[in-house]
């Protein structure tokens, strides 16, 4: 058996973060999760991620300035950038940051972990 993926979720929703956590593990992906983007970003200087999902509306540090972060510290994780606000300037916005992908809130769970496989199968 594979190692399982590691992903980090980052959501300033708790409700959100832990049923989205909870999803992954039971889809056999080892689960970190973050309650926003400081946590995220002192996580991530500890270790790495196959994947991070990234809420772009957070306080005070958000997803965009996590996702320089990551593609600067952490260049080999891939990023899916999740947002409540599915507006066009968000995902190109966090496409030219290097984001692999977006998903707009609610996501259907389905389609998010389809979009999660794409993502890592495309090493």
């Amino acid at each position: 058996m594979a190692q399982p993926f590691n992903i980090l979720v980052v959501d300033d929703e708790d409700a959100l973060r832990n049923v989205l956590s909870s999803e992954l593990q039971g889809e056999g992906y080892s689960v970190v999760s973050a309650a926003d983007g400081d946590e995220a970003i002192s996580i991530l200087e500890q270790r790495s991620f196959h994947l991070v999902l990234l809420d772009i509306k957070m306080p005070r540090v958000d997803g965009f300035e996590v996702l320089k972060f990551i593609k600067e510290k952490r260049p080999d994780a891939k990023v899916i950038m999740l947002t409540g606000f599915a507006d066009l300037k968000n995902a190109i916005e966090s496409k030219k940051l290097g984001a692999e992908d977006f998903v707009s809130k609610p996501y259907d769970l389905v389609d998010l972990l389809t979009t999660i496989e794409r993502v890592l199968s495309a090493e």
